[in-house]
C-alpha cells in the first residue's frame, strides 16, 4: 500500500513543500546503464567482501517494521539491526539523501531498504557509485522472480534489469457504499462517462453526497493515470515525453472540473482532519487503490461492516483493452555494498513472498501472486465486506496502465504544487494542464532529464 504506514503514505497531503521526488508506479526505463560488473561475477556487479558474521542493517517504514519483526521471529539465529526511518514518503528524498552521504564517507550503507515510492532505481542503479543491487543476474532464482504479478516488477526494471522485489500493488478500484447506493436505486457506473453522469444525478437528487476526492497529491495517478494522460512516459534513463496537455488529460481534467464544481468531488484532503468529520458518511463511491478497504474505509472513516463493496476499475468507454491507474506499493531494495548478500537476499525474499507476513499481517495486496490469492481471500472471509471483492481487485492487478512513468521525480509531487494551490484559489483543472506540464519540464529538466514534448 503508498502508502505510507498507509498512514505513513497517506500524509502526502501535508506535505506539499517538501514534495520533492515521490514516484509512481510507471514502467521500466528501458534504457540506462549501471556500476560497471566484476570480471567473473556471479551476481552481475562487483561484490564488497563478504563477511560470516555481523548484523544485517534494514531500513523500513513504521508499517513495514512488521516485516521485518515477523523476519526476525521465523529467523532467530540472524541478527537485525532494525532501522525505521520515513520510507522515503512525501518525497522525503531521504533515501538519496543519506546514500549521497555514505558514498562520500565510503561506508554506512544499510543492506536492504524499504521505500514506499518506486523510483529508486531510476537514480541508485545508474553511474560508478550505484546503490541497488542487480536481482535477476544470479541473486535470486527465476522461480522467485517469475512468482510476482505481471508487471509488478517493471516499475524497478532498468534495460531488463530488476532491482526490486515489489512488496504490496495498489491498483485502483471503485470503492463505493453498497447500502447507500441500493436505497438511492443507483447502477453501479462501469465507465468514466458512467461515474460523470451518475456524479452529476447525485448533486441533483442527493446533494452533499460524494462520488470521489480531488484534494490530495495521488488525485492524478487515480485520474490522470486511469485516463491515459502522457504527462510523464519515461522513454530512457534520461529521457521523458511529457504531454499533460494531451487530449486524453483534458478529459479527464473535464469530468473532475464538472464533479468539483457541482460539490460531489471533494476538495477536501483524504486523511486530513476535516474529511472524515465533514464528509465521511457522505461517501457514496470513492476511485482509490486497492488499500482504501482498510486504511480509509475501516481506518478513517470507520464504515459499519457489511456496507463497503468493491466494483471493476472504472475506464474510459474507447479504452481497449481498458487500464486502471495506481496509488503506491512500496519496495524492497538490496545494497550492492552489502557484506552478508546472502542474508540480504534471504530477507527480501522472505517478507517479498512469505505468508507469515504478506498474508497474516501485510495491509496491503500482495505483489507476490501466491500471497495475492491467499490475502484477498481472507479479506473477503473477514464478513466486513458487502458482496464480492475479490474479482475486482485481481482483474485491476494486470490493468494498471504501463505509460506512467517512474522517472527520478514526481509528477504528483508537482501536482501538489502547481495544481492544487490553483484549484484552491479557484481554477479548473483544465485550466491549470498547461502550468502542470511546465512545471513537470522544468523538474526534468533540473533532474538532468531530455525532454520531449
Amino acid at each position: 500500500m503508498r502508502r505510507r504506514s498507509h498512514a505513513t503514505y497517506l500524509s502526502v497531503a501535508t506535505a506539499a513543500a517538501v514534495l520533492l521526488t515521490v514516484a509512481a508506479c510507471g514502467p521500466p526505463n528501458p534504457t540506462g546503464s549501471s556500476k560497471p560488473t566484476g570480471a567473473g561475477s556471479p551476481y552481475g556487479f562487483t561484490a564488497a567482501e563478504q563477511k560470516k558474521d555481523g548484523k544485517l542493517v534494514v531500513w523500513v517504514d513504521s508499517t513495514r517494521l512488521d516485516a521485518a519483526k515477523a523476519y526476525q521471529a521465523a529467523h532467530a539465529g540472524v541478527a537485525l539491526d532494525i532501522v525505521t526511518y520515513d520510507g522515503n514518503a512525501n518525497g522525503s528524498n531521504t533515501l538519496k539523501t543519506k546514500v549521497q552521504l555514505f558514498n562520500r564517507a565510503g561506508e554506512g550503507w544499510p543492506d536492504v531498504v524499504f521505500t514506499t515510492d518506486n523510483n529508486t532505481a531510476s537514480w541508485a542503479s545508474q553511474g560508478d557509485d550505484a546503490f541497488v543491487a542487480p536481482l535477476n543476474k544470479g541473486l535470486l532464482d527465476d522461480a522467485t522472480l517469475g512468482g510476482f504479478a505481471k508487471g509488478a516488477l517493471d516499475v524497478c526494471a532498468v534495460d531488463g534489469t530488476v532491482y526490486c522485489l515489489r512488496n504490496d500493488l495498489a491498483q485502483v478500484v471503485l470503492w463505493y457504499n453498497k447500502k447507500l447506493l441500493d436505497k438511492f436505486g443507483y447502477t453501479l457506473p462501469a465507465t468514466w462517462e458512467d461515474y460523470q453522469a451518475l456524479g452529476e444525478k447525485v448533486a441533483a437528487e442527493h446533494p452533499g453526497y460524494i462520488v470521489g476526492t480531488a484534494g490530495d497529491a495521488w488525485a492524478p495517478e487515480i485520474y490522470m493515470w486511469g485516463g491515459e494522460c502522457p504527462a510523464n512516459q519515461v522513454t530512457g534513463a534520461k529521457a521523458i515525453t511529457v504531454k499533460a496537455t494531451d487530449a486524453k488529460c483534458v478529459r479527464t481534467a473535464r469530468m473532475l472540473d464538472k464533479l468539483v464544481a457541482n460539490k460531489t468531488m471533494s476538495m477536501l484532503p483524504l486523511f486530513g482532519p476535516d474529511f472524515a468529520k465533514n464528509q465521511g458518511d457522505k461517501v457514496l463511491m470513492l476511485p482509490g487503490p486497492a488499500w482504501y478497504g482498510g486504511a480509509v474505509f475501516q481506518g478513517t472513516l470507520k464504515t459499519p461492516k457489511g456496507e463497503l463493496a468493491v466494483g471493476d476499475a472504472l475506464h474510459w468507454a474507447d479504452q481497449n483493452p481498458p487500464v486502471t491507474g495506481n496509488v503506491g506499493g512500496g519496495t524492497w531494495w538490496l545494497s550492492r555494498h552489502s557484506a552478508q548478500l546472502q542474508a540480504a537476499k534471504d530477507f527480501i525474499s522472505w517478507v517479498a513472498t512469505a505468508d507469515e507476513y504478506q498474508v497474516a499481517l501485510s495491509p496491503g495486496y500482495p505483489a507476490f501472486s501466491a500471497a495475492a490469492t491467499k490475502w484477498i481471500k481472507k479479506q473477503q472471509d473477514s464478513g466486513y465486506y458487502a458482496g464480492d471483492i475479490a474479482a475486482p481487485i485481481t482483474a485491476a492487478a494486470g490493468q494498471v496502465w504501463s505509460g506512467w512513468g517512474s522517472p527520478e521525480f514526481s509528477p504528483e509531487a508537482v501536482w501538489a504544487k502547481t495544481v492544487i494551490p490553483g484549484q484552491t484559489a479557484g481554477k479548473t483543472i483544465e485550466s491549470l494542464l498547461p502550468a502542470w506540464q511546465t512545471a513537470i519540464e522544468q523538474q526534468a529538466q533540473v533532474s538532468g532529464y531530455q525532454v520531449t514534448k
